[in-house]
């Protein structure tokens, strides 16, 4: 039986769903990541989990057992808030001590327990300071800290990374998972980090206006995006409309603005059906005039070039005016393309998605709230 099960749970304040009829289940010792933008539902469906919250419809399971009865204290689930929420008067040892102590461990292995995780933190040699004398970030450190030594088997983090500077924050997600994974945690880790999400989730849910967009693995959700949104949340990726031409078995031919046509491998749609095509940028080649006969070789001027350290971004404006971006490793790019010249972009069939085009537009599907 999964360890967490969320069964059509909303939750309003006042006109706002901050969470629509959301379903998902998480098995036991999964880490799984909570993914969207501000303002999606992402720590409102922590605090429903925790019992913070207590949602207008639906239910929550933990082990099987429906919690809705029961106080937060009670449901072997920590929440790690984003404002630390630290005891003032207590040091660090001795906030991170308390859950230990108030589950009646003696204060000498409580104390070791706590010793442990600060050490995993950082933070053992601050074990004796208060927590207005240290920056925020040492301080959502010590509230990590506190929450894996609660000894509870269910731990909801709510952004806990974020006040971090970059290099720790690479290093401790690493150390999290690894942590999670030896100590048999079941672990709800919320975050707008699209890249740590796919670097330490076994799963990633997806969350747009408290409504579920995509429940995956890393793999399928970066690779198989179900929705415009999450194609546009998760990587970098071209969007360009489109009108289905013809169709085959083997895929359609679609009409870009002013009779532009590219290849697909998708046959689901109509002929003169409206479609947005989706290409990730790092699936994307651009190489100077003329070129051979790649397929979907379309042809723009360079009209920004971005150095980002590992790779170069090329974007480049069609020559019936879309843009469309291409990112390129470093050791494959070309030195002599400059902004102004005159390139042939190309995409694989195979690299493509094929939407519906969305009642509201492409601008209107890919806002985030």
């Amino acid at each position: 039986m999964p360890a967490l099960r969320l069964l059509n749970v909303t939750k309003r304040f006042g006109d706002v769903k901050a969470l629509d009829d959301v379903t998902f289940d998480v098995k036991d010792r999964e880490y799984v990541c909570i993914l969207g933008s501000t303002g999606s539902g992402k720590t409102t469906l922590l605090r429903t989990i925790a019992g913070i919250i207590k949602p207008d419809e639906g239910e929550v399971f933990i082990d099987s057992v429906n919690v809705g009865g029961i106080a937060a204290e009670n449901r072997n689930a920590v929440y790690v808030p984003q404002t630390y929420a630290l005891f003032p008067h207590m040091t660090v040892l001795e906030n991170v001590t308390f859950g230990p102590l108030a589950k009646d461990i003696n204060r000498t292995a409580a104390k070791e327990v706590a010793m442990n995780v600060l050490r995993l933190v950082r933070l053992d040699k601050r074990a004796d300071a208060y927590p207005n004398e240290l920056s925020g970030g040492m301080q959502q450190r010590v509230a990590l800290a506190r929450g894996l030594a609660s000894g509870a088997r269910l731990l909801l983090l709510d952004e806990p990374l974020g006040a971090l500077d970059i290099r720790l924050r690479l290093e401790l997600r690493t150390e999290l998972r690894r942590l999670a994974k030896e100590s048999g945690l079941t672990v709800i880790h919320v975050t707008h980090d699209q890249e740590e999400a796919m670097t330490i989730g076994d799963r990633i849910l997806v969350l747009r206006r408290g409504r579920l967009q995509q429940y995956g693995t890393p793999y399928h959700v970066y690779n198989r995006p179900e929705k415009i949104f999450v194609a546009n949340f998760v990587g970098n990726t071209n969007f360009l409309e489109a009108i289905v031409e013809t169709r085959t078995r083997e895929g359609s031919t679609l009409t870009l603005r002013e009779g532009l046509r590219i290849r697909v491998l998708d046959s689901s749609f109509e002929p003169d059906e409206a479609v947005i095509v989706a290409i990730r940028e790092e699936k994307t080649t651009v190489t100077p005039e003329p070129t051979g006969e790649e397929p979907n070789r379309l042809s723009g001027e360079i009209v920004e070039v971005h150095f980002l350290g590992s790779h170069i971004r090329y974007v480049i404006k069609l020559s019936n005016g879309d843009e469309i971006a291409a990112r390129v490793p470093l050791k494959e790019a070309r030195t002599e393309l400059k902004h102004g010249d005159w390139v042939s972009v190309n995409f694989d069939p195979v690299n493509s998605h094929v939407y519906e085009y969305p009642m509201l537009g492409l601008q209107g599907e890919l806002e985030a709230s």
